[in-house]
């Protein structure tokens, strides 16, 4: 799936944090959720699976776009 393909729920999209890779939270086609975010080692998950750390204001930004 290609990024242009996924509606963006947080950030400005402009950029500025480099390359747009921001951390950020998107939602699929069919509704599933996406994040972006550094990649973390806090533990190993299972295999197929992958952490990710995103700042709480993100969580936050994502929150309110949903209007949760």
């Amino acid at each position: 799936m290609a990024r242009e393909e996924l509606t963006r729920l947080t950030g400005n999209g402009n950029g500025t944090c480099g390359e747009d890779d921001c951390p950020n939270v998107y939602r699929t086609a069919s509704g599933s959720i996406v994040v972006q975010g550094d990649v973390s080692d806090v533990f190993t998950p299972p295999q197929g699976e992958g952490l990710v750390e995103i700042p709480e204001s993100v969580l936050r930004e994502a929150v309110r776009a949903f209007g949760w």
